[in-house]
């Protein structure tokens, strides 16, 4: 049970919210309406609140049979009801519903499983959260409704309770300017593009580059905002909407004359124009105004659907000055403005400045920042990268704030299998019993990716008193997500990879690694990264190689299973990083080769292995949809198609240069078909010629770089035209492209 003064919290935030969003099990029904139809009467739902009302902490569900052949679930919210029915599903139908595959929902069986003994879960913490702001951008920039109420109902499902819903305010931003007097060059001059909006939210950049915002594309995005929100209430998820953060286009003053602003430092190499973001300082009044307006707008649009208002005013950018007083009084004046544009607003923020920035943002800095916000149960912090860099412990739990342990795993959606299932199970309940001042568990990775049973452990550890047994928690997950029971290689493999790939303890690799095929060309400095994009591989590759055998053994075993897009997914996913891992070793002896004064003939041989591993890495990439470029640029161009060069461009931008001229590139870097066999080839391409046609003695990666990158500017800028459209194949086809892969790189696989 959580101390006190957490109740007395969760009685101001959660009370009239959560109540409207639990007063019917109509959103529960209709789920299952939605996912299974052929079951829609095989269920019964029934809220029972707690005793404790509104100052509840925990959510409490019971599943059982009755006698009439029905499953009944009860639920104290909600959000209880559907973590029953996912617990349900799950564990005795062997069904789910997943990021990429989609719902598998409604293959469960037309005989539903009988209960011999009840299912009761009570959660551990009250609030489940979910979204880092920066995801709206590298996960949902483009998404469709389809891609939204899938993963609305996977949220529901996991038992998600709070979260982000950031799509479509550029539509509040606009109208507020508009209304005080702006003109649409001045509001066109401070937007960014698609794929950048969320830097944009944090004063890091302004404007775009190669085109504007299409108008339709903010209109037909605020109408999907409206959908996201209707579904939120029937799914019992409060949303967090966002705040005025203070960033305003640099004209502001033509109609607020004598108005108080100051401007950001620059951000990541980008130039004045595109960043250095002016805001206005708290401490004037149009602040407040500007507030009002900004909130007021969305009440009048969405209505009352909310306490929570996210504002993050100082992400990767340091406040003009680090005195104490300054601090506090910054705070204390937004908090102000906030409680005087909606009186019970509660300010959510990310703690990531405290990590990202430690030297500046030191515990005094801090306590001092917070301070200004006297009622603790006004604020909620989000702890966003708890599992590696914690900032609750070096902060005496944020001196009493309310906060929120959350998982990141994953910067800007690279892809490489990997978790830290003890930090996320061990250290969290931890937490859980150190802080009284925690209020929940929360996703907050940059981009969904692969890894999704590392985001599943979390979310179910928020209903497990105790760390969870990872051994037995991956031997049912494998049964959900496979639909099966009977094919022994399948948890073979899984528990190969549980206690190794999935369980980094060495944190100077501290989240999903990044693949050297991913980054620029050098004959340094590639390998052995660590931090946030490190490029070491933790485990012995030997344990993937032997995992992906026993996952090809299951298909073997089972033909049937070539079939289901799970078992397409993974096989996909884990042939991926074999041949990643092996990458490494074909690039270290190119390397050694040139550093030895190799002939060219020894250079483009060497290079040659190199680059038909990456031929052979795509065309696996290909056999799936969710592996390729063309489906994040078919989305890109689907979402406004009156504009669709300015957005492929913004997509091709996003996950290459990531900037003008490569501000931050390969931040955002996927291993995806398109990409591996076009973009990151032709990069290797040239470098390999340059080593075969450069001594060593005037290797030069300042001249080298030049000329690759007029050429990253010009694949960035070209259209469709080049790409095809995303399919996956057929299950022959899968494995036809596997056994040449085996065939090709026999010794790898070692069949």
């Amino acid at each position: 049970m959580r101390a006190s003064k957490t109740c007395v919290w969760l009685l101001s935030a959660f009370g009239a919210v959560a109540t409207s969003s639990t007063s019917s099990t109509a959103g529960v029904e209709s789920l299952v309406k939605r996912r299974l139809p052929s079951h829609a009467n095989a269920f019964q739902f029934a809220l029972e609140p707690s005793s404790h009302g509104s100052a509840l902490t925990n959510d409490s569900y019971t599943v059982s049979s009755t006698r009439d052949g029905k499953i009944r679930i009860e639920g104290t919210t909600t959000s209880a009801l559907l973590s029953g029915l996912h617990k349900y599903l799950s564990s005795e139908a062997n069904v789910d519903i997943w990021w990429y595959i989609g719902s598998q929902l409604d293959q469960a069986p037309r005989n539903l499983p009988k209960l011999k003994s009840p299912l009761i879960g009570t959660s551990v913490v009250p609030y489940r959260y979910h979204w880092n702001t920066v995801t709206t951008s590298y996960t949902s920039a483009f998404w469709s409704w389809e891609d939204w109420e899938t993963q609305l109902d996977w949220m529901a499902l996991r038992g998600v309770n709070l979260a982000l819903a950031w799509i479509g305010v550029e539509k509040i931003f606009i109208d507020v300017f508009t209304d005080i007097g702006l003109n649409d060059e001045e509001i066109s001059s401070f937007i960014s593009g698609p794929a950048f909006l969320a830097w944009n939210h944090f004063g890091n950049i302004q404007g775009s580059w190669n085109g504007n915002m299409p108008d339709n594309w903010v209109d037909d995005q605020f109408a999907l905002q409206l959908q996201i929100l209707d579904r939120m209430k029937e799914l019992g998820i409060t949303p967090i909407l966002p705040a005025f953060p203070g960033f305003v286009p640099r004209n502001i003053s033509r109609v607020f004359p004598g108005i108080s602003l100051s401007t950001s430092p620059l951000w990541e190499n980008f130039a004045e124009d595109l960043s250095a973001d002016t805001y206005v300082n708290p401490f004037d009044p149009h602040f407040t105004q500007l507030q009002k307006l900004f909130i007021g707008k969305q009440q009048e649009l969405y209505g009352n659907v909310t306490k929570f208002w996210t504002l993050d005013q100082f992400n990767e950018n340091q406040p003009l000055s680090s005195d104490l007083g300054y601090l506090r009084n910054v705070s204390q004046n937004t908090w102000t403005a906030l409680k005087s544009a909606s009186p019970d607003a509660i300010w959510v923020m990310q703690a990531w400045l405290f990590s990202a920035d430690s030297s500046f943002w030191t515990n005094d800095a801090i306590e001092a920042f917070l301070g200004g916000i006297t009622e603790d149960s006004d604020m909620l912090l989000l702890d966003l990268f708890a599992e590696s860099a914690p900032q609750w412990l070096r902060t005496n739990s944020f001196y009493g704030k309310p906060w929120i342990w959350c998982e990141l795993h994953d910067y800007g959606g690279n892809m490489g299998l990997y978790g830290q299932i003890e930090n996320v199970t061990i250290n969290a309940m931890q937490a859980v019993r150190n802080s009284s001042s925690l209020v929940g568990f929360g996703l907050t990775m940059e981009g969904q990716e692969g890894n999704e049973i590392m985001y599943d452990l979390l979310l179910d550890q928020a209903w497990s008193p105790k760390p969870i047994d990872t051994e037995t928690y991956f031997h049912d997950w494998v049964s959900a997500r496979y639909g099966t029971e009977n094919v022994k290689s399948l948890y073979t493999g899984w528990e190969l990879l549980r206690p190794t790939v999935f369980n980094n303890t060495n944190l100077t690799v501290n989240a999903v690694p990044k693949s050297i095929l991913e980054l620029i060309p050098n004959i340094n400095g590639l390998l052995g990264r660590v931090g946030r994009h490190g490029t070491t591989v933790t485990y012995d590759p030997a344990v993937m190689v032997e995992a992906w055998t026993e996952l090809f053994k299951a298909g073997l075993e089972d033909v049937k299973l070539f079939g289901n897009p799970a078992y397409q997914y993974d096989l996909v996913d884990w042939t991926r990083q074999v041949l990643v891992n092996e990458f490494d070793g074909l690039y270290k002896d190119l390397v050694t080769a040139y550093n030895s004064s190799a002939n060219a003939a020894e250079i483009r041989s060497r290079g040659s292995k190199l680059t038909a591993l990456l031929k052979t890495l795509d065309a696996v990439l290909a056999t799936n949809e969710n592996f390729q470029l063309a489906t994040w640029i078919d989305a890109a161009r689907a979402s406004n198609p009156s504009n669709t060069s300015f957005l492929e461009y913004n997509a091709r931008n996003q996950v290459t240069l990531w900037g003008p001229t490569g501000q931050i590139e390969d931040y955002a870097s996927k291993q995806w078909a398109g990409l591996v066999g076009d973009y990151y080839l032709g990069r290797w391409e040239q470098f390999i010629d340059y080593l075969a046609t450069t001594k060593h003695s005037s290797y030069n990666q300042t001249a080298f770089y030049h000329k690759l990158q007029a050429w990253e500017i010009q694949w960035g800028n070209q259209i469709s035209g080049k790409t095809s459209k995303a399919t996956s194949t057929g299950a022959k086809e899968i494995q036809a492209v596997l056994q040449t892969t085996i065939k090709t790189w026999g010794s790898l696989f070692k069949l």
